[in-house]
């Protein structure tokens, strides 16, 4: 990367830079690939946060099926996350994993699960386990649930059989999408030897086209776990391992610690033969001893998030945009990576944290109002649909991490909580599932890529040109409201 003027000596946010276009070869958006290149198999550089209300089994497996990477929270028991990594383990690449309720099931039910949005729905099916083709009942659109009344039976709701596909029977996205037009059905469900194995809509078809997802050497999705820095540390990894997990994050709030170094020894000494991500850091100096203590990749950010106070709290931090301008470097002299963590609000900072050297880039509340992260749908006294959030050092956060401690304890650590405990992210009616945000992202990413005439992460952080500018140069890139 290169900075079209002087290197400027005060520490700088994503808002405080833009990229400047360059002279390009490349001709399409779709000639970019977006492979982070950082030793997992991610085929997209975005990582959702290890957040417990971002982050569950349902988030990564859409996630992973489009290429990106989610890190389930340490906060979770140990028995909870084997479970959700086992379960992602199970999903179906190709298609979508069905959501299944019965015909007793009530709209208001499906409707914790589902907003009325188009390409999405629920199969009604009695029993649990595999669902034979002669069980399902049928499938009720999501659309419909907009309509319906919340005490409403599901499998009152169904008008006529499910449109089925056979698995053996499609070969690729464009057949796939064919089926769907030709049946006039929005989705459908996927069946193999006779068994529901997934669902697919017009959208997955087309999707499949585009992206590529992230698997293991087995062919299943993969996913992340994250742990702590206390505790017998080195038994939890071993135990993730075990279950299947693909990527090993040891995560604190200050990476920069001996704790966190200790920690990070412990687990590297294992050899399990897994990439190992750690942090939070923002320094070249932390980055170079978590490296040394058995890290590949780095954590990077202080503060950015959006449910973070830290700064405002302890006035440490440091503005992400050079955070991860320093620490990309460090990193890259000594073959490491950086994920850039927190501060992403618009695609542009995704792609100026690429430009910066960040090999991918965590996502945290963005993703937390969305159809798969973790939690219930609810809706406001306006109808508008929203997810709760919080912040991962708030009292909320404390309360379900040290809930075991007695009441005594448990009040005193809540003493030092910082962060937000409760916030409603809303669904954004038109991008509700995380797999419509994943579309967003990467089209202005790859725009990005050709605009600097890239085709490849490394490429582009090569070639990426910036510039400073002034809060008003920062406003003028916005777009004005439509009822100006």
């Amino acid at each position: 990367m290169h900075f079209s003027g002087e290197r400027p000596a005060v520490d700088l946010t994503y808002s405080d830079v833009f990229l400047v276009p360059r002279r390009s070869g490349v001709a399409s958006r779709l000639d970019v690939d977006l492979s982070p290149r950082d030793g997992t198999t991610a085929t997209l550089p975005l990582v959702a946060s290890n957040m417990n209300s971002v982050t569950g089994p349902r988030l990564a497996a859409a996630l992973a099926r489009r290429g990106g990477l989610a890190v389930l929270p340490q906060d979770m028991a140990l028995q909870d996350v084997d479970g959700a990594i086992r379960w992602v383990k199970d999903q179906p690449v190709a298609w979508d994993s069905p959501l299944v309720l019965p015909p007793e099931a009530l709209v208001a039910d499906a409707a914790a699960l589902l907003p009325p949005a188009a390409g999405h729905g629920i199969v009604v099916a009695p029993g649990r386990g595999r669902i034979h083709v002669d069980d399902i009942v049928g499938v009720v659109p999501a659309e419909r649930l907009g309509t319906a009344l919340p005490d409403a039976r599901l499998g009152d709701l169904v008008r006529h059989r499910a449109v089925s596909i056979d698995a053996d029977d499609v070969d690729g996205a464009r057949s796939a999408f064919d089926v769907l037009v030709a049946a006039e059905a929005d989705i459908v469900t996927v069946l193999q030897h006779g068994y529901l194995v997934g669902t697919l809509s017009q959208r997955t078809a087309l999707r499949a086209s585009i992206y590529r997802p992230a698997v293991d050497a087995a062919g299943r999705l993969v996913v992340a776990a994250a742990v702590g820095i206390n505790g017998d540390v080195a038994a939890k990894a071993r135990a993730l391992a075990g279950a299947g997990v693909d990527v090993l994050v040891v995560d604190t709030a200050h990476g920069h610690q001996e704790s966190m170094l200790r920690a990070l020894r412990a687990v590297a000494d294992l050899g399990l033969g897994l990439p190992i991500v750690a942090g939070n850091v923002v320094t070249a100096d932390g980055v170079r001893d978590l490296v040394d203590a058995g890290a590949s990749i780095l954590k990077v950010g202080v503060g950015p998030g959006a449910m973070c106070t830290t700064r405002m709290m302890t006035a440490v931090g440091r503005p992400q945009f050079s955070a991860v301008l320093e620490t990309a470097e460090a990193a890259g002299a000594v073959g490491a990576h950086v994920w850039a963590d927190g501060g992403v609000r618009y695609p542009r900072d995704v792609a100026l944290a690429l430009a910066a050297g960040a090999a991918s880039v965590m996502i945290g509340s963005w993703f937390a109002g969305t159809i798969e992260s973790p939690g219930e749908l609810r809706a406001d006294p306006e109808g508008r649909v929203y997810k709760e959030s919080w912040g991962m050092a708030s009292t909320k956060a404390v309360q379900g991490r040290f809930g075991r401690l007695d009441a005594f304890e448990r009040a005193r650590k809540e003493l030092f909580a910082e962060g937000i405990s409760s916030s409603r992210i809303y669904l954004d009616p038109l991008r509700p599932s995380v797999e419509d945000l994943v579309d967003m992202i990467t089209a202005g990413v790859r725009s990005s890529f050709t605009y600097a005439g890239a085709a490849t992460v490394p490429e582009f952080a090569e070639r990426a040109t910036v510039g400073l500018q002034s809060a008003a140069g920062y406003e003028e890139g916005k777009a004005l409201p439509v009822s100006w």
